[in-house]
């Protein structure tokens, strides 16, 4: 045990005494470190402080990047030493895929998997077109000729159709008149049937139909649009136009400028 107050060298002595393992070196070590004065060791470490002090003073208030701008650094070159070292910019592009090629990372049968689907037939193709909407027979005809196979028969499968109630004329004649009626001239409708080669007798039927609302279908259109009577030729010109784009006949437009009621048409 060693006392408090006891010099290195009465330690090392002491040790000797006992018989133990004599090191030469850590002994002559330890006597020249006990016979060197406090005052020295003091000495040094002031020097060495105001030299670290004068070589790089350090405010503790100071901000790092202030510190580094007086140590000539920049806050980039700290986060990246390399930066001026050919480092090499990596650019992306958008790649454009060819049609048909499949998205990266899937396998390419995925790709080729829509065009091997087995192509739709004919007949499923109509009952698609008539799912949505009623068509005439020449409209599904002309819808479907593109498709239609060496060998294949539209009018044969039209006239399946109509057996079956898939198609009838007479359905997209009333489609057509629901749809066109509160906006359109009977002038107008009955173009739209010719055009899709509806017989005779169905057009008829509904020209005759159209006329017995005409007038009031031509009110409503004319006073949703305008509303008053025209006081210039101008604005006479400007809605008598517009009746007769939506398909209204001279006279139907010639009562409704003038003011005349459907009570006193009807006579």
């Amino acid at each position: 045990m060693i006392r408090k107050g006891r010099s290195a060298s009465s330690t090392a002595g002491a040790g000797r005494s006992t018989g133990g393992p004599r090191d030469d070196d850590a002994f002559e070590s330890s006597s020249r470190s006990s016979s060197s004065p406090s005052v020295s060791r003091s000495a040094s470490f002031s020097n060495d402080s105001s030299s670290d002090s004068s070589s790089d003073s350090f405010d503790p208030f100071e901000s790092f990047d202030a510190h580094d701008r007086a140590a000539g650094l920049t806050p980039a070159s700290r986060e990246r030493p390399d930066a001026d070292a050919g480092s090499i910019e990596v650019t992306y592009t958008r790649s454009r895929r060819q049609p048909g090629e499949g998205k990266p990372g899937k396998p390419a049968d995925t790709a080729t998997r829509a065009s091997q689907r087995p192509a739709r037939s004919l007949k499923g193709r109509a009952l698609g077109y008539l799912s949505r909407r009623e068509y005439s027979r020449a409209e599904l005809s002309r819808k479907l000729s593109p498709y239609a196979e060496e060998g294949e028969s539209i009018d044969a499968l039209l006239d399946s159709l109509e057996s079956e109630g898939w198609l009838s004329d007479s359905r997209f004649a009333e489609s057509l008149l629901n749809r066109r009626a509160s906006r359109m001239g009977a002038g107008r409708i009955v173009n739209e049937l010719k055009r899709h080669s509806v017989g005779q007798e169905l057009v008829e039927e509904v020209s005759a139909q159209l006329r017995e609302t005409e007038l009031a279908r031509a009110q409503a259109v004319w006073r949703k649009k305008f509303g008053t009577l025209p006081e210039t030729p101008s604005e006479r010109a400007k809605q008598a136009r517009f009746l007769a784009t939506r398909g209204f006949s001279q006279g139907i437009i010639g009562k409704i400028l003038k003011g005349i009621d459907e009570e006193w048409s009807s006579e």
